[in-house]
């Protein structure tokens, strides 16, 4: 049996509500309709019919569409998902004051009060379960992006009522599979008990418990929470030090908060005032990122980090908005920064919109922890070059504005148009190096059929049409097995002619065979030059293109 849990661990109850799948509903995919969103070329979230049809997330853009050749595929857009779920937000907002969105489509608070208010916890889950339907039917759209038109269908639900937050989590996860609210009566042995035969992958899954961790717990043979429940909770802190004790104790149902984390100090907090008010978005945001940055050092200067925000802004009429947002690993500036844009678009996109000017706008830290080393790589890891770089973005968005300075991000694809894409500085979290890198790791994303490195310095913005020659000045054509016509011997651009010294290829590629209207057939060549030019070129619909040049 385990150890004695400490008195002073005592979990406060918690209301949490969870969409499953969220980002399919904010991109208005209807649920009969069998679709997915995918980010980084991963499925990230899929419709009830996309789930019949065997799509799952974490599958490959292709495996998901080999599963089903019509599946209608929308891009992940984080904040879409953040705008679209702030009704429910500001629903949620009339019974209880203070929120946390922990994410899209998860928000907790606090259900001691509005319990109260409503008559209990089972009338408190079915308060919230009808309100948040209500808010979804009413702003989500199930045709295309943007049209407005109503739900038709019902959208998954789960509330979950518990000790503690992770306990709440994990019921809003199965509330939203059995399709009603599911509440656990109050006390750590209710809280076990009702934990105990759920999979101790949950760790993983809903809490700040690393992913490797809860590997070895399987490995050993804790195949469930209550497993790892009835181990000693010396045994446990000893071989697994504090994030083991941390596991141990969600096991256990006593669930408080992180041990790590405690209220910061009240001076922290940044705030700004408007002596003449703010009708715009984009200048709210602009003085977010100058509140943010004096927050994240001032922070950061007593060695901690922020891992619950507090966001409120107030018009000139009274009208407020209130968001406690969580980040388990803790804000960076540009993370806060987007917090506060979400909150804003979402604020001021309401039925009717504000009726005033924003004149007053302020960051508060709620929650802070110990901000513990790390140790840094050999390579790939964050440099003083990355730093710098990201204060120059900084500096640039404090004179441009948050839209006009824009950094690429990977979307995977075998051709360099498909890789990467232009998106606002403000809307990526740069501070995440390592996050980038491993979205681009050969080994993460498999393309057969790309270029191997290194990939050309330069790529033409619009592919320039050449010829590639033979000995007899006649084009070189390449059949549908890949055999060339006649060995390239030259290159016509315009009217200058360069021999050709070397060659390799072709690289035949085959894409989306499945749609006669976007195939794309294509055979690439890698091209040595008499004037040591080196150029990457392809034949497609029998026209040869510069696509980019070595340097």
């Amino acid at each position: 049996m385990g150890g004695p849990v400490s008195a002073r661990h005592v979990a406060a109850r918690h209301v949490v509500v969870w969409c499953p799948h969220w980002p399919v509903v904010a991109a208005g995919l209807a649920v009969d309709t069998v679709g997915a969103v995918v980010r980084n070329q991963q499925v990230v979230a899929v419709t009830r019919a996309g789930r019949a049809v065997g799509v799952r997330v974490g599958m490959r853009r292709r495996d998901a569409q080999s599963r089903y050749a019509s599946l209608e595929l929308v891009e992940y857009d984080e904040s879409r998902d953040a705008r679209r779920f702030e009704p429910v937000v500001r629903a949620l907002g009339e019974i209880v004051p203070v929120l946390e969105v922990a994410e899209a489509g998860t928000v907790l608070f606090g259900a001691r009060g509005p319990s109260r208010w409503c008559g209990g916890d089972h009338a408190l889950a079915d308060r919230v379960l009808d309100i948040v339907h209500s808010a979804l039917t009413g702003s989500i759209s199930t045709g295309p992006v943007d049209t407005g038109a109503a739900v038709a269908s019902p959208i998954d639900i789960g509330v979950g009522i518990a000790d503690g937050r992770f306990a709440a989590l994990v019921m809003a996860r199965y509330a939203a599979r059995l399709g009603r609210p599911l509440v656990i009566e109050s006390g750590r042995e209710a809280t076990a008990a009702a934990l105990a035969t759920v999979p101790v992958r949950s760790l993983a899954e809903v809490a700040d418990v690393p992913a490797d961790l809860v590997d070895l717990f399987t490995r050993l043979g804790l195949q469930h929470l209550g497993d790892l429940a009835a181990l000693d909770s010396t045994d446990i802190g000893g071989r697994f030090g504090p994030v083991g004790t941390f596991a141990h104790l969600l096991a256990r149902g006593d669930d408080e908060r992180h041990p790590a984390g405690r209220a910061p100090s009240p001076d922290l907090a940044v705030a700004q005032t408007f002596d003449d008010p703010v009708l715009q978005v984009s200048p709210l945001v602009f003085t977010a990122r100058q509140l943010a940055d004096t927050l994240y050092g001032s922070i950061a200067a007593r060695g901690e980090r922020c891992t619950r925000l507090l966001v409120e802004a107030e018009t000139d009429h009274g009208e407020r908005s209130e968001r406690q947002w969580y980040l388990a690993d803790g804000f960076g500036a540009a993370a806060m920064v987007e917090r506060v844009r979400w909150q804003l678009e979402g604020w001021v996109q309401q039925p009717g919109g504000l009726s005033a000017g924003v004149v007053l706008l302020r960051l508060t830290p709620t929650e802070v922890r110990v901000a513990d080393g790390r140790q840094l790589g050999f390579w790939g890891e964050a440099s003083d070059a990355d730093e710098q770089a990201q204060r120059v973005v900084a500096r640039l968005v404090g004179l441009l504005g948050p839209d006009a300075v824009l950094v690429p991000e990977w979307g995977g694809g075998r051709h360099a148009g498909d890789r990467y894409r232009w998106v606002p500085a403000v809307s990526v979290d740069l501070e995440d190096v390592r996050a980038r890198h491993r979205a681009v790791q050969p080994g993460a994303s498999p393309w057969p059929g790309t270029l191997a490195a290194p990939s050309p310095a330069w790529w033409a913005p619009q592919p320039e049409q050449i010829e590639v020659l033979d000995d007899r000045g006649a084009m070189v054509q390449v059949d549908g097995r890949g055999a060339l016509s006649a060995t390239p011997v030259a290159v016509r651009r315009g009217v200058q002619v360069v021999a050709v010294c070397a060659w390799a290829g072709p690289w035949p590629t085959d894409e989306r065979w499945w749609d006669p209207l976007r195939r794309r057939r294509r055979a690439r060549f890698q091209l040595v030059l008499d004037d040591h030019d080196a150029l990457l070129v392809c034949l497609e619909r029998g026209a040869w293109w510069l696509e980019g040049r070595y340097r």
